[in-house]
């Protein structure tokens, strides 16, 4: 359980350091747009008061107070779940990602009213319209990391086991 805070306290503090550091600190909420390294990689401020991709984004002050009590619950059940069921490493490391992850966007609502997304990525000629955040990141990667290594997952018990099995005993 040790291993999930500190992972989500790192995680929390990076995404809230980079929001400081570039919507403030570089001035994006104001500039609007800065090219870092084009178009793989562009500060693009956008204020999300949705979910993903907007999905959900209004200005009702209702709609963000559900999301961060959704977020919440979503962090308090994956702390119990993770504390509750024996899991390996790797299911602590992202159930951390997730649980840092979300926090950072919760306080984001709390401050703004709405999530500081700054990161697009395009390549290839596709030019994408959305921007993300190091939150954003994290949840995916917390997420898909429970997938793998959470107790069920490809049909073993604990996802990534420190100990090796036991070998069989035949007579």
């Amino acid at each position: 359980m040790r291993l999930t805070a500190l992972t989500a306290f790192v995680v929390f503090f990076f995404d809230q350091l980079t929001k400081v550091v570039v919507v403030h600190g570089m001035n994006l909420a104001s500039v609007g747009e800065i090219d870092v390294l084009p178009p793989v990689l562009v500060f693009r401020m956008a204020w999300n008061t949705g979910i993903n991709f907007g999905l959900f984004s209004g200005q009702q002050d209702l709609t963000r107070w559900i999301l961060i009590l959704l977020a919440l619950a979503i962090s308090i059940w994956v702390l119990l779940w993770v504390r509750r069921e024996k899991m390996g490493r790797f299911a602590h490391i992202a159930a951390g990602f997730l649980v840092g992850g979300a926090l950072g966007n919760v306080i984001d609502r709390l401050l703004y009213g709405a999530v500081a997304d700054f990161l697009n990525t395009s390549c290839c000629g596709f030019r994408n319209p959305y921007s993300f955040n190091v939150a954003d990141i994290a949840i995916f990667a917390g997420a898909l990391g429970l997938i793998l290594f959470a107790p069920g997952a490809n049909g073993k018990s604990g996802g990534d086991s420190a100990k090796p099995p036991r070998p069989e005993n035949r007579a």
